[in-house]
């Protein structure tokens, strides 16, 4: 078995040393450089960019530069998707966005583990587990994702959070680690925050 089977079935593989695993890093790493260097206002090349990086994109998006991912096919974006300044995903687990995800800056999403025993930790052994993010989700600034999480439809996610796991639909959650505040209600359409 290889290493990227092992990594797509979610088991400990080689992350530092497996040449199919670098080269891949490399080629996603250099398409994120080029879209970096783009102008904000080419927006064409920098959809085409993101169209060739992201294993699959659906109607209108946008990432606001610098956007960083380790092999970018394991990244799935839905309609009206929006991440901005400093996004950094960790694909080597699956990574899905639902519909109407917003995304402030200076997030991350990371699929990737390392054991916490040294021995394997040191021989460059890691795991990557997938996230999924719902339909209708806003993430604050400074989140950060962990491996194996689901946030569900319709959720809040407060700003500078650590999200360890799974949140469930129509909350507002947050903290480090994150956790259930409160859920959405009717009530909330007549607030501003």
């Amino acid at each position: 078995m290889t290493e990227k089977q092992k990594m797509q079935k979610q088991m400990l593989y080689d992350a530092n040393y497996d040449k199919t695993l670098l080269e891949e890093r490399a080629r996603a790493k250099d398409v994120c450089y080029d879209f970096n260097q783009l102008r904000p206002s080419q927006t064409e090349e920098q959809t085409a960019l993101l169209k060739k990086l992201l294993g699959k994109t659906k109607g209108e998006f946008c990432i606001v530069a610098p956007f960083w991912c380790d092999y970018g096919y394991n990244i799935e974006i839905g309609e009206n998707f929006f991440a901005n300044h400093n996004t950094v995903i960790l694909d080597g687990g699956k990574v899905q966005f639902g519909d109407n995800v917003f995304i402030a800056p200076d997030c991350g999403f990371h699929t990737a583990g390392h054991p916490i025993d040294f021995e394997r930790r040191n021989k460059g052994l890691e795991y990557a587990y997938p996230i999924k993010v719902g339909d209708n989700v806003w993430i604050g600034a400074g989140v950060q994702v962990m491996p194996g999480v689901t946030i569900g439809n319709n959720v809040v996610i407060g700003g500078g959070s650590v999200v360890l796991k799974d949140i469930p639909d129509n909350c507002v959650a947050a903290g480090n680690p994150c956790k259930v505040i409160r859920p959405i209600t009717e009530q909330d359409k007549e607030k501003i925050k």
